[in-house]
């Protein structure tokens, strides 16, 4: 067994209390104080010896490897984790940027897989596959019924690049076979870029990738070349990802030579990560939009561009995360994320928040902000002065537990219709738009986003909508007799959008759902009027 897994093996079984029987064994003849200077690798590979060669039964050394590792990780940070070889490849593929498979996003809708997204330049558009089909089988398996589910198209589609799968398609009436060459697939980071109006851009980031400064770039460009003068960057919901990704985005709004973030760790000496001049978006307006939800690589942009006083952070108090993880691979595959440095930003905060080793309290954060009043109100935010710190204009912020926004949107408390709670339990709001979709993908009124937008009214979709979830058992009239009639007019608007967004994405491709949202989005509004007021 490899070295490492035997040490690790053992952790979780130094709890144990040593019987008589167990004192008796020629490694347990010293005394006591003897045993305990042994220092702890040792002591892990005689325990190891030891279960080898005398348990009851043949060990099952790999199953105990793990357990033993997950609890030895259990006791350092919450973010040095293990990752078991068997699930590298899917871990890391968000962060790569790529997996490898045939290129298309689906959904499963009424017990039937269909294509929701294919996409652009993937082995799936090659062959002529279109949003809408729908599975029959895959590789000769049938893929309706009990069999449509998403570990069943996940673990058929996707392969190693250059093998073949064969898919059998309905659409509309006719059955299509496609043979389709497996190949690499890109994961976007940014989903959506538009322009508000003849100025102000917008782009949101979903994740720090490989290839997310490069998405990040081409998105800049095609906005300024539309005349974009001011940018809202949305970093809601981003976990992160790479730092020197982080570093190099951050880069695109700083000037030469300012610190970005810098590092430190036990046997790391201080490392500073500084802008060039080449950065795309040194001086417009900004906004960057955060929420619980950003962490790390969002918050070292955050930090940075909050502490230049670059641009104004709106939204609520990111997650919190200042460690640094480094990645290495074990000899048989699998992996390890350690924790091997705290990161600060240009003033000096590091922004991790507090933490128990060993506690599942640091993952009940957002229910402790909320149960605390802090997603309503900042007032209910206190942090102590020792934390307090100035930005390069002489503002006060906090370190110490994420990054605070200059403006704080409150969470939305408005209650939800049974009607729109009933929908939302049973799958019809994401069912619907891709019925809808694939009954009216030939209807000229439809044929761009454009037009949809202008027609929209007139199609009469709310209504089909209205239909399809009584179809289903949920009846809008009898669920909202007791609704009062602002709730359900606001509920009911709120809904409209939302179906329209849906049908839009799947009709038009992932990220129009949000350009239809957006007036609904209290962040995004606050980022507007920042924007135009400040210009």
């Amino acid at each position: 067994m490899n070295k490492i897994l035997s040490l690790a093996l053992i952790f979780s079984l130094l709890a144990l209390p040593v019987t008589a029987q167990t004192r008796k064994h020629s490694l347990f003849k010293k005394k006591a104080t003897v045993v305990d200077t042994i220092p702890g690798t040792q002591r892990l590979q005689q325990v190891m010896s030891l279960i080898q060669k005398n348990y009851v039964v043949d060990p099952n050394t790999d199953a105990l490897s793990e357990t033993a590792i997950r609890a030895m990780f259990r006791s350092l940070d919450p973010h040095s984790i293990y990752i078991p070889a068997k699930d590298v490849k899917r871990t890391n593929e968000a962060l790569q940027g790529n997996f490898e498979g045939v290129g298309i996003s689906f959904s499963v809708v009424s017990d039937t897989i269909r294509i929701a997204e294919v996409i652009a330049g993937g082995p799936a558009e090659k062959v002529g596959m279109l949003p809408g089909d729908k599975f029959i089988r895959i590789d000769g398996i049938h893929a309706t019924g009990d069999s449509a589910n998403n570990a069943f198209a996940f673990r058929h589609l996707r392969g190693k690049k250059g093998t073949i799968v064969v898919v059998d398609m309905l659409r509309s009436s006719d059955t299509i076979t496609f043979h389709i060459e497996r190949d690499k697939i890109p994961i976007h980071s940014v989903d959506v870029y538009f322009m508000e109006d003849d100025s102000i851009g917008y782009i949101a980031l979903q994740r720090f990738a490989r290839n997310s400064v490069d998405e990040f770039r081409k998105a800049v460009r095609e906005l300024q070349h539309q005349g974009m003068k001011a940018l809202i960057l949305d970093l809601r919901g981003n976990s992160g990802g790479f730092l020197d990704i982080a570093c190099g985005l951050a880069n695109e709004f700083l000037s030469n030579g300012k610190l970005i973030v810098y590092q430190e760790g036990r046997i790391r000496p201080r490392q500073d990560f500084r802008a060039n001049r080449w950065g795309n978006f040194r001086k417009g307006s900004l906004v960057v939009l955060i929420d619980e939800q950003s962490a790390s690589a969002s918050e070292i942009v955050s930090g940075a561009i909050q502490d230049w006083d670059r641009g104004t952070l709106i939204g609520r108090r990111s997650y919190g995360k200042g460690l640094v993880q480094t990645m290495y691979t074990l000899s048989d595959g699998s992996q390890i994320r350690l924790t091997t440095a705290r990161y600060f930003t240009p003033v000096g905060r590091c922004i991790q928040r507090p933490y128990t080793q060993g506690s599942d309290e640091y993952d009940n954060e957002y229910r402790r902000r909320y149960q605390h009043g802090e997603l309503f109100s900042a007032d209910s935010i206190h942090l102590p002065d020792s934390l307090k710190y100035h930005t390069a204009g002489g503002r006060t912020v906090y370190g110490g537990g994420g990054i605070m926004p200059d403006i704080f949107i409150p969470i939305d408390t408005t209650p939800a219709t049974q009607f729109y709670q009933q929908c939302r339990r049973k799958g019809i709001i994401n069912q619907f738009p891709q019925v809808w979709a694939d009954l009216h993908r030939s209807d000229p009124r439809v044929a761009d986003f454009a037009t949809y937008l202008q027609v929209y009214d007139s199609l009469a979709i709310f209504d089909d909508f209205i239909n399809f979830a009584a179809s289903r058992g949920v009846n809008r009239d009898s669920l909202q007799q007791n609704t009062s009639d602002s709730l359900q007019h606001f509920n009911d608007h709120f809904l409209m959008l939302q179906i329209k967004g849906l049908v839009a994405d799947r009709l038009f491709g992932r990220g129009h759902y949000y350009r239809i949202m957006k007036t609904q989005d209290p962040f995004y509004s606050a980022a507007v009027a920042t924007l135009r007021k400040n210009n």
